[in-house]
């Protein structure tokens, strides 16, 4: 079975193809960033009472900033690879679900359309189809709770190098193989500075990566399941499975989804940072 994303390759069922602690010794000057070890204030602030100093504020704003950057880049070439990635995302959770759910992923491809194709036999279709849009929004979620946080930070990216070095062995096609190398090398390069010379950068780095793949979920949901109905989507693949579902329905409760993941990734983000 294939499931393809993006706009000229969408689902199709085909059988069998498918922060560190800084040199100042007052915590209470240490930036939300630098911090590495969790010091307890009194048990976890679910309710954010102690929200929101300058440090909160500070992740708030970036929040907004990056959306602006990232819409006013849009349709320039910088945003090219950011978007390619996103796709990697979405189709990586396709995978996922179906390593989860006991099947067999036969192949990943990313496009330069930016489409996508995850080949797949078994596994449970319920999870598997719904997997690729909820589930970058999902991952873009986890990003932006990670940012909170300097070693969090420093543990997602290492496990976004080591997803993007594990979809290799799937068959990928020449565009993904370039693409995840030059994220690796990237995201490999700002840890290595951000630990040797003690430079704050890869909270900023995953704080965007979270929000360009949220945002793109959001975008990439509405461009091809709302403004459109293509036969061989995500939400046409689930009108087969439920049929009383039609695939715009299915469309927009997608994006209901990304959104939530989005807004409790902030939530978990502020959580976090008041809570030490």
């Amino acid at each position: 079975m294939n499931l393809r994303q993006g706009q000229a390759s969408d689902t199709i069922d085909i059988p069998y193809a498918l922060s560190d602690a800084i040199t100042d010794t007052s915590a209470a000057s240490a930036p939300w960033i630098f911090q590495d070890i969790a010091e307890s204030t009194g048990g976890v602030d679910w309710n954010l009472s102690k929200c929101c100093n300058e440090y909160e504020k500070l992740l708030i704003a970036l929040v907004p900033s990056y959306l602006f950057l990232i819409l006013i880049l849009w349709n320039t070439a910088l945003m090219k690879p950011m978007k390619l990635i996103a796709v990697f995302v979405h189709e990586m959770s396709h995978a996922t679900a179906c390593w989860l759910t006991c099947g067999k992923v036969e192949g990943i491809e990313v496009h330069l359309n930016e489409g996508g194709v995850t080949k797949y036999r078994g596994g449970w279709r319920w999870l598997i189809i719904p997997a690729g849009y909820c589930g970058g929004a999902f991952w873009g979620g986890v990003l932006v709770t990670m940012s909170g946080n300097r070693i969090a930070a420093l543990v997602a990216s290492v496990l976004f190098c080591v997803s993007m070095l594990v979809s290799l062995r799937f068959s990928p096609n020449r565009t993904m193989v370039f693409l995840n190398l030059f994220f690796i090398t990237l995201t490999v390069t700002f840890i290595v500075v951000d630990r040797l010379l003690n430079i704050v950068l890869i909270n900023y780095l995953t704080l965007y990566y979270g929000v360009f793949i949220g945002a793109f979920s959001v975008y990439d949901i509405y461009d091809d399941l709302i403004t459109r109905t293509v036969e061989g989507s995500d939400a046409h693949a689930c009108f087969k499975l439920i049929p009383c579902c039609l695939p715009r329905c299915v469309g927009l409760q997608f994006p209901v989804v990304a959104l939530m993941f989005q807004a409790l990734g902030l939530y978990f983000a502020l959580v976090w940072m008041t809570s030490t």
